[in-house]
């Protein structure tokens, strides 16, 4: 079996030379240097005079007095440029291969003339050399790709809203983090549901709401939904960056029903700046709706119903713990930890928020107490058994979204604007 055998490189060779030069200088006899020299003739395939040159003298490799010229004229330059040009500037590793083939096409079409010297030259050219020809791909503005300049309208809304990330230790109560859940199923395509979700960082309070497709309209009324039934203010709506938030339309609708509160965005591909809302995703819509695919409108107005009862059952009687810091003194100063504070609901953690009256918070727990949490819990799990027995949408039938923008925002009753009252739920307090 024959064996591989790749020559040194001058840089591995100097490399080699330097460390044998040490033992060279150190040898205390001259057999002991004969048999260096040897070792050093064996690998590295130079002469024995041309090895005692070398360790005797400097190992640092010299620049040329005197430069070598090309060694391809301007004529097989302006060869490469053009064919390179005609295939749109390919990297030099695809263009190299096919110079002879391309440019006698070329020449077959009339496209290019040149000797036959120059053609046979094409066919010696090394891809390095075909680099430097050409230059980067990258920096090359007559390509398609450079010329054609990307559509930048629809990040023309993006551009004036700011990015930032809500602080994990936020202590100012209406920072609401707001997300797309997709209910597709295995496929992504056609019209299907999805659920609007909104977390408020301090409070951990959530509210939800189904809509069919992610038109501006059903997305504004999926926020009238979530406003109605919200008890903590927005001061802050912090989506991630999808087309279904940042367009003309809602941008306008914020503006007018929250236009105290301030528009930010994450970061592109950091879904860790909506760390809050995307751990309900997970915790709330995926662990009770699933992953399967609702595309009708009686499964829109139906996952409303159990979003109404599980928002409900959430912020009023499931308790959540938050992150806080705690300072602990030690021997060279101090120590800050990131501990779990104790457990409480939403609503609890917002009526000790100071943002209520007595009269208020005195009223909404007689709210809380009025309500039956075990009696809630089954309506919740009836809800999820029957929207799971409901159809799916029947091929060729269109949906009409305009039937899921009658929801119960005009039902609920509200008496202030941080007291709503559920119609699903008789709340009536006498």
């Amino acid at each position: 079996m024959e064996k591989y055998e790749e020559r040194m490189t001058i840089d591995e060779e100097r490399k080699y030379l330097h460390k044998m030069r040490i033992r060279y200088w150190k040898a205390k006899s001259r057999k002991e240097r004969s048999k260096l020299l040897d070792e050093m003739q064996e690998v590295t395939g130079k002469h024995r005079k041309s090895l005692i040159r070398l360790i005797n003298g400097d190992l640092a490799r010299k620049r040329r007095r005197r430069e070598r010229g090309p060694t391809y004229g301007t004529e097989v330059v302006d060869a490469v440029k053009k064919i390179a040009y005609c295939l749109d500037f390919p990297c030099a590793e695809r263009l190299q291969p096919i110079l002879v083939r391309t440019g006698k096409q070329l020449i077959h079409h009339g496209e290019l003339s040149i000797s036959k010297d120059t053609l046979e030259k094409l066919g010696r050219v090394s891809i390095s050399t075909v680099r430097r020809m050409i230059g980067p791909v990258t920096h090359i503005p007559q390509r398609i790709s450079a010329v054609r300049k990307p559509n930048r309208r629809k990040q023309t809304y993006l551009r004036t809203i700011p990015t930032k990330r809500i602080a994990w230790d936020e202590q100012e109560i209406g920072h609401w983090e707001v997300d797309t859940v997709h209910h597709c199923g295995v496929s992504a395509s056609g019209q299907y549901v999805h659920t609007l979700q909104a977390t408020e960082v301090v409070t951990g309070w959530v509210e939800c709401a189904a809509v069919l497709g992610r038109s501006y309209r059903v997305i504004q009324a999926g926020f009238e939904r979530i406003q109605a039934r919200a008890l903590p203010p927005f001061r802050e709506i912090h989506p991630d960056n999808g087309s279904e938030f940042f367009n003309a339309h809602l941008l306008r609708f914020w503006g007018e029903q929250f236009s105290d509160a301030q528009i930010s965005r994450s970061r592109p591909y950091q879904k860790n700046d909506n760390r809050f809302v995307e751990e309900n995703n997970a915790s709330l819509v995926r662990a009770y709706v699933g992953y399967q695919r609702l595309d009708t409108i009686a499964q829109t107005l139906l996952l409303n119903k159990f979003y109404t009862k599980l928002c409900l059952y959430h912020n009023f009687f499931q308790p959540c713990m938050r992150q806080i810091e705690k300072i602990y003194p030690t021997n060279s100063g101090t120590r800050s930890i990131r501990k779990h504070d104790i457990a409480r609901t939403p609503f609890d953690r917002y009526l000790a928020s100071g943002l209520l009256s007595p009269i208020e918070k005195a009223r909404l727990s007689a709210m809380r107490m009025h309500i039956n949490p075990m009696q809630l819990r089954e309506e919740i799990e009836e809800t999820l058994t029957q929207l799971a027995q409901l159809p799916m949408a029947k091929e060729g039938v269109v949906e009409d979204v305009h039937e899921t923008l009658l929801c119960d925002v005009d039902k609920w009753t509200i008496t202030s604007p941080s007291s709503p009252y559920y119609d699903e739920i008789d709340l009536t307090i006498r």
